[in-house]
């Protein structure tokens, strides 16, 4: 028999892991979605509810010196067609395919506000390098952001009816966090800032279109 040199055998063994771990669990998955699937409603991504078909299993991960951990995974297909499938794992096989759904969807608005947090209230530009100061940052940034999501809920309601800040390649149907700190941030350049007796003079003398110029400048969330 050919004895087949190291460098081949380490290669063929990282593919044939690969292999076992992604391509085979995937291959089995789409076997089972052909022959059996159940169909639920199931909370979903921004709190509604969404009918998806979904095909359910238990099969074992292994990780070499660790041995066999049973898992339980789900395929999930979006009957509505507006995501795409997912294929969804957990360690805590009694858990029913609805509840392993739903934890992996109501999970998505905690991965939005920290998304949201990086992007506009500078959570990941703090500039701190010690545990103390990342404890005392961090609670605050995450105040200033339910700060933010309650001032905009109580703003006039005209003033908070439509998006004010646009996507690049798209029309946005709701209003989005860049559109409450914008607006949050524009009434309170408007009611307090150029109200005040220090620049109030001076701002009754520019036109509406220059106002509404100034205020987008000055409070556009980027």
């Amino acid at each position: 028999m050919t004895k087949i040199p190291q460098g081949v055998r380490s290669v063929l063994q990282k593919w044939s892991a690969q292999f076992s771990e992604t391509v085979w669990p995937r291959f089995q998955m789409l076997m089972f979605a052909a022959t059996r699937r159940q169909h639920l409603q199931v909370s979903w991504h921004g709190g509604g509810r969404r009918q998806v078909a979904v095909v359910t299993g238990t099969s074992h991960w292994y990780k070499g010196r660790e041995g066999l951990v049973s898992v339980r995974w789900v395929f999930v297909e979006d009957l509505t067609g507006t995501h795409r499938d997912e294929y969804l794992f957990t360690t805590d096989i009694n858990l029913t395919p609805r509840q392993i759904i739903q934890a992996y969807t109501g999970r998505w608005a905690i991965e939005v506000m920290f998304e949201e947090t990086r992007e506009h209230v500078g959570l990941e530009t703090t500039r701190g390098r010690c545990a103390k100061t990342i404890l005392r940052a961090e609670p605050c940034l995450f105040g200033l952001y339910t700060l933010i999501a309650l001032w905009f809920s109580e703003l006039p309601e005209q003033e908070r009816w439509e998006p004010v800040v646009d996507w690049t390649g798209s029309a946005k149907q709701t209003l989005t966090f860049s559109d409450a700190i914008t607006l949050v941030r524009r009434h309170i350049w408007r009611c307090w800032v150029l109200e005040s007796p220090r620049h109030a003079t001076a701002f009754q003398k520019l036109t509406s279109q220059e106002k509404h110029l100034m205020l987008g400048l000055l409070t556009q969330a980027m």
